[in-house]
């Protein structure tokens, strides 16, 4: 199966780093996070790759051709400079060799298996499996007795609901829902959700979205530490 990559965005809500190089070449330790993310997907033996390239796009080729693994096949797309998320997958069409592929985002990090991701894809048909990851709040939390007395304080906790990490399988007929010009979120995955074609992957385990200078830095320290290291291996 292969991997694509959306890797195009331009990244402005990390402009004090993406003005001078394209988000995924950030590095957490010494590689980009978009080393990392196919480094997970090589060590389950997913190799071959498409990246789905936009802003600064020549940046990544340059650096996946100065770095070379060798067993790694990766091939560039250039998918434009202001092109939705949908727009950038529907031009791998082409490009898609088996009947189920594998897509992810270039900018989350996570210990997902993906063996059992695509198992569990192939074993409930559906044309979209996500990873669906618990929401965790941004900010510490107040808990509150009948007579509104602080009882408590829980710090930045898991919430009940889910959402959508990423590490997406898809079935080609994927290709069908993507209109020109929709959003791949908010008007094709909901198009399939109507129609029952999206089943949720529960991942319990790491998962983080480098947005933030803050998350950078999160990031680096616990690469440091050999936390993520550790959970990446």
């Amino acid at each position: 199966m292969q991997v694509v990559v959306l890797c195009g965005g331009k990244g402005t809500r990390l402009s004090e780093l993406t003005k001078e190089i394209p988000k995924p070449l950030i590095e957490i330790g010494n590689k980009p996070i978009l080393f990392h993310i196919m480094n997970a997907y090589s060590n389950h033996g997913y190799k071959d790759f498409i990246l789905c390239l936009g802003y600064k796009g020549t940046m990544i080729r340059d650096y996946f051709n100065k770095n070379k693994n060798k067993d790694w096949n990766i091939t560039f797309l250039n998918t434009g400079l202001e092109t939705n998320k949908a727009d950038r997958l529907k031009q791998t069409e082409n490009f898609i060799k088996e009947e189920n592929f594998f897509l992810t985002y270039g900018d989350d990090l996570s210990n997902v298996d993906i063996k059992n991701l695509s198992e569990y894809h192939k074993k409930n048909k559906k044309i979209v499996t996500l990873t669906a990851v618990q929401l965790q709040s941004p900010f510490g939390i107040l808990d509150l007795n009948d007579s509104n007395e602080v009882i408590d304080f829980k710090e930045k906790p898991q919430l009940e609901y889910y959402m959508n990490g990423g590490y997406f399988v898809m079935n080609k007929k994927i290709f069908s829902y993507l209109k020109q010009g929709y959003d791949l979120e908010k008007e094709a995955l909901k198009e399939l959700a109507k129609e029952n074609q999206i089943i949720a992957f529960l991942h319990k385990g790491f998962w983080k979205s480098m947005n933030t200078l803050k998350d950078v830095i999160e990031l680096n320290e616990m690469w440091k530490s050999n936390q993520l290291k550790n959970i990446l291996k």
